[in-house]
């Protein structure tokens, strides 16, 4: 693990700062850890610097550890990106949570509960939590916060979510998501977001998780929709009706696990499913691109470092709305060709003859 001097250049440095954080009313947040050294946890962890924040990263990996150490350079998960010298990574838990003042959680979601029972151990009380993985647990079918929840019982929690690319992010690219924590907790979201913002990097405060969490967990499954309608020959009008009609279903799931219809229609709703369904960067298209070439589900998933979320949520997602009767029919198509075996023609026959519904219906 690293510490090392101020670099000159860099506009976040990671001396530990004194007295009033930058920007004023972030303070009481000077100090972020950041766990997970994937793409998008690296990236984050740029985005604390460069918002002024004193910054730990934990990485499970120990060659990403070494990478970032000796190279600057995460080159598993985001290669090709340059480090600041000052950036601090550890593979030690306890070390880099031992001081934080807030913490992002940045983990696959199926590992996100092993993970935050860690942390909850090393880090001290009344410390708050931001949830940055995407999905749904599939042993319990609980959202990512009410498994952090569980895991670490008591914290302050906040959910960040929206259309993001890490790369794009890394590069300091102009990008807005959503900080959203429970109603009753709006003091907590604002002075997060006002933490963590940079003149590149605008976070918009909310108070509707579970809209936020949602969004985030649907949108990787109709983005492999979207990725095999592309694959199959199909061009803009496809992929337009699949949007369309994928967000509907985004809103019929958060309005049911009782999130508003109106959070799904911002930034972590319409433009993160926007953003994932129209791009070869999103791992979930271009998983579904594959499928929709001809290539096998295992063949594309052989080899991967990073988790295609979308391939887990197609089951997590559809069970969640089966327990709750709620109808996902484009979900239902692709989890039934990812882990069903249906073919893929089939599939799509089944979505084109369902019955005609008024637009603004359930169907």
């Amino acid at each position: 693990m690293t510490k090392r001097g101020v670099d000159s250049e860099n506009r976040g440095s990671n001396d530990r700062p004194e007295g009033d954080s930058v920007g004023g009313s972030g303070a009481g947040f000077d100090s972020v850890a950041v766990v997970g050294g994937g793409a998008w946890g690296t990236a984050l962890a740029l985005t604390a610097l460069r918002a002024g924040r004193y910054l730990r990263l934990w990485a499970r990996e120990p060659e990403v550890v070494e990478a970032i150490d000796r190279r600057h350079e995460n080159e598993v998960f985001l290669p090709g990106v340059p480090l600041p010298e000052v950036f601090f990574v550890s593979s030690d838990l306890p070390t880099v949570c031992a001081d934080a003042e807030v913490v992002l959680l940045v983990v696959p979601s199926q590992f996100l509960r092993a993970v935050a029972e860690q942390v909850e151990a090393a880090l001290p009380a009344g410390v708050p939590v931001i949830v940055c993985a995407k999905g749904i647990e599939r042993e319990t079918g609980l959202l990512m916060t009410q498994v952090v929840e569980q895991a670490m019982p008591g914290r302050p929690l906040a959910v960040l979510s929206g259309p993001t690319f890490a790369t794009e992010v890394a590069a300091d690219q102009p990008t807005a998501v959503t900080l959203a924590a429970a109603e009753g907790e709006g003091a907590l979201a604002a002075r997060l977001a006002a933490a963590l913002s940079t003149p590149t990097f605008r976070i918009y405060a909310g108070q509707d998780p579970v809209g936020v969490e949602v969004g985030g967990a649907v949108k990787n499954v109709i983005a492999i929709a979207c990725g095999i309608a592309q694959g199959l020959g199909f061009g803009s009008n496809t992929r337009a009706a699949l949007i369309t009609r994928g967000l509907a279903e985004i809103k019929r799931l958060a309005e049911a696990l009782g999130g508003a219809r109106e959070t799904v229609s911002g930034l972590a709703g319409l433009g993160d499913l926007t953003l994932t369904c129209s791009s070869e960067q999103s791992r979930n298209f271009s998983f579904g691109l594959g499928l929709g070439r001809g290539e096998t589900a295992e063949a594309l998933l052989a080899g991967r470092q990073a988790v295609v979320e979308g391939v887990i949520n197609a089951v997590t997602v559809t069970d969640l709305a089966r327990k709750l009767g709620v109808e996902l029919p484009i979900c239902e198509a692709v989890r039934a060709v990812v882990h069903e075996g249906q073919p893929i023609a089939e599939a799509m026959t089944g979505l084109l003859h369902r019955p005609l519904t008024r637009e603004l219906g359930t169907s």
